[in-house]
């Protein structure tokens, strides 16, 4: 089992910067992949970005160039820093993680595990 708690979030003016991080608790040894997502109000959730345990990163066209996914697979943490930021990017984020290998175990829990979710408001 694992807790995804996501920090971050808040209120910025558009062309402005924020740093989202998330932390990955429990028994964990590894996890495959981990990502971002997000979810405006009145639209359906979408993809921002990924990551995987080898460091492979992938972008949504929207945020390319101006977003950067990273993480940390010592703390099990993955960190989205987001600058140029535009009222287009309101939404809440939503941490994600995929592949989730536990101590002692070679094959991976077959669960999508995701945060609470954080609230990015972009707005003058």
């Amino acid at each position: 089992q694992v807790q995804l708690v996501e920090s971050g979030g808040g209120l910025v003016q558009p062309g402005g910067s924020l740093r989202l991080s998330c932390a990955a608790s429990g028994s964990i040894f590894s996890i495959a992949a981990m990502g971002w997502y997000r979810q405006a109000p009145g639209k359906q959730r979408e993809l921002v970005a990924t990551i995987t345990s080898g460091y492979i990163t992938n972008y949504a066209d929207s945020v390319k160039g101006r977003f950067t996914i990273s993480r940390d697979n010592a703390k099990n943490t993955v960190y989205l820093q987001m600058n140029s930021l535009k009222p287009e990017d309101t939404a809440v984020y939503y941490c994600n993680a995929d592949g989730v290998y536990y101590s002692g175990s070679y094959i991976p829990d077959e669960y999508d595990y995701w945060g609470q979710g954080t609230q990015v408001t972009v707005s003058s």
